[in-house]
């Protein structure tokens, strides 16, 4: 039995102060009754239970008797002898011997306090035969009996109190768990939200950024040869910052994308394509087939941020004539295509990404695609141009605009 004083509740709090009560209780009723009855040695018996009582109470003062074994066995032993005297004397002494088998399972280890318990039950036994004359079953099934219910009530205790600390374990590993995986929850979150903004950023403001370098690039060689075409450049260069505040505005507060605002899709992709051609010397055409359908907001945004992303690639990088976007309706899917006439690049042999040089385009897009359960596919041979393909599942049953014809815009 663990002999360190385990932090007391109110219920252990109460069974203590019932115990204590007990005990003071037998023991006055044993002095009561010496008195009472006029026996021959009723000052003796007064005295021993008054002893007894004293000795008893130097437990629960002392604080060593809970937290050493040594001392609660030295303690149960001279209340133990005190208890012995009172019986030799009285034999109404027998009925202390029910209170102090519970002290013995409580602060005795196991083995020590049924051995302890045994020597009680059999003391009470013979002082009570001894003061009757006689030894009866009677007078043996009642300190046996009272003993058999001290140790099943302790164990039973015992055992309710060690599944009661073995359930707040538990409940403490629960909360810590659960608070190690709010935190990691929290920490994936912000890991995400990062990914996201890092998405948002690089085929918006960066890519925006490029542009007007280029276009100033572009009035900077016409200088000062062709002042009409440099105006031109800084015009286009203007209207792409304007563009660009704009999208970090949105950007800021978490809304869609300008370019979607009060449109459709295949608006702000067309529109796309007009943009890139004035701003560049590069054709950009966009078509449209299938049957139009309603897409969510987060679909739309990332179609067009990976058209916007490839876009700004074909021009920073591909050296092409002519690109071509297409927005296909697919029945449950959407796509996008870019297909350039570009020099075209090895796949398999692309550098890393790196803050300084970029070349983050096509990690991000997809990582879009792949959040929203599509696929993104690249087909590009050095020489030959590229061609990528973003496509995202709709709903089961897709909301059908009001034009059932296929278009193609030029």
């Amino acid at each position: 039995m663990n002999t360190t004083a385990p932090t007391l509740t109110p219920t252990n709090r109460a069974l203590a102060w019932c115990l204590h009560l007990l005990v003071v209780g037998l023991l006055a009723l044993a002095a009561v009754r010496a008195v009472a009855d006029h026996r021959t040695h009723a000052g003796w018996v007064v005295a021993a239970a008054a002893l007894c009582a004293l000795v008893y109470a130097m437990g629960p003062v002392l604080p060593g008797i809970s937290r050493s074994r040594r001392a609660a066995a030295l303690w149960l032993t001279v209340v133990g002898a005190a208890w012995l005297v009172l019986l030799a004397l009285s034999a109404d002494g027998v009925w202390v011997a029910f209170p102090l088998y519970f002290l013995q399972l409580h602060l005795l280890p196991r083995r020590a306090a049924l051995a302890a318990v045994v020597a009680t039950a059999a003391a009470a036994i013979a002082g009570f035969a001894a003061h009757q004359g006689s030894l009866s079953a009677a007078m043996v099934i009642g300190p046996a009996l009272g003993a058999a219910v001290a140790v099943a009530v302790v164990g039973g205790y015992q055992a309710l109190y060690r599944e009661s600390d073995q359930r707040r374990r538990l409940i403490e590993e629960l909360t810590a768990t659960r608070a190690d995986l709010a935190a990691v929850q929290h920490t994936a979150g912000v890991l995400a939200e990062r990914e996201r903004l890092a998405r948002e950023i690089h085929d918006t403001l960066a890519q925006g950024l490029s542009s007007i370098q280029l276009l100033l690039r572009a009035a900077e060689r016409a200088l000062p040869d062709t002042p009409n075409s440099a105006a031109r450049y800084v015009g286009q260069a203007r209207q792409a910052a304007v563009d660009n505040l704009a999208e970090a505005r949105r950007f800021v507060a978490a809304l869609a994308p300008p370019a979607l605002e009060g449109t459709s899709l295949a608006d702000a992709l067309e529109r796309l394509c007009a943009s890139t051609s004035a701003r560049h010397r590069l054709t950009a055409r966009f078509h449209r087939t299938g049957v139009p359908a309603h897409l969510p907001i987060a679909h739309e945004v990332a179609l067009l941020r990976i058209a916007q992303s490839a876009l700004a690639n074909t021009v920073r990088h591909a050296e092409a004539a002519t690109v071509e976007i297409t927005l296909s309706y697919l029945g449950d899917h959407v796509a996008v295509d870019i297909v350039d006439d570009g020099r075209g690049f090895d796949p398999a042999r692309l550098p890393p990404p790196d803050p300084e040089t970029g070349g983050f385009g096509l990690a991000a897009m997809r990582a879009r695609v792949n959040a929203l359960g599509g696929t993104l596919s690249v087909e590009s041979t050095p020489g030959h141009g590229t061609a990528l393909a973003a496509q995202l599942t709709l709903d089961p049953a897709p909301d059908i605009t009001s034009d059932p014809a296929p278009e193609a815009r030029s």
